[in-house]
């Protein structure tokens, strides 16, 4: 299993599609509070569709409670600040990657918590700023679980 973290995610939508996507890749999703919605939010619901009941979502207070819920998982953490690439890293089952929020990514503090593996970061073109929050996590999610043969998956 992977480990999908949104660290402080402020678009209900977002969340909604995280938990869509969190349901049919079979990724554990967490949210890292403060959350910038609630789970009555229309728009989280409505990208969410029917698949909360399929995901697997926990909510933590803050970072060190996400990290210690994962005991020996590496930790991804996704940001622009690095020159690594996502898809040079070799997956394994039990990943975490973790993502900040849409408007100012993985706090520092957060970038140099000492559970973090390695930061990498999604190519894109010059002079573009970012992507999604989603179209992001998406993107890594499926290239993990690409890289562990889809399994579980049809």
């Amino acid at each position: 299993m992977l480990h999908l973290i949104y660290d402080n995610p402020a678009i209900g939508g977002n969340a909604g599609a995280a938990i869509r996507l969190a349901a049919n890749t079979g990724a554990q999703l967490h949210f890292v509070e403060p959350l910038g919605f609630n789970f009555n939010d229309k728009h989280l619901k409505r990208a969410g569709l029917d698949y909360h009941d399929l995901a697997d979502v926990l909510v933590h207070p803050n970072i060190d409670a996400c990290l210690d819920s994962l005991p020996g998982s590496r930790v991804f953490a996704f940001t622009a600040h690095t020159e690594h690439h996502y898809h040079e890293v070799s997956y394994q089952d039990g990943d975490a990657l973790m993502f900040g929020n849409e408007a100012n990514g993985i706090p520092p503090e957060h970038l140099a918590h000492p559970r973090v593996t390695q930061r990498v970061r999604i190519p894109m073109l010059p002079a573009r700023r970012s992507m999604n929050l989603t179209n992001s996590a998406s993107v890594a999610v499926y290239e993990a679980w690409r890289q562990l043969g889809f399994v579980g998956g049809v």
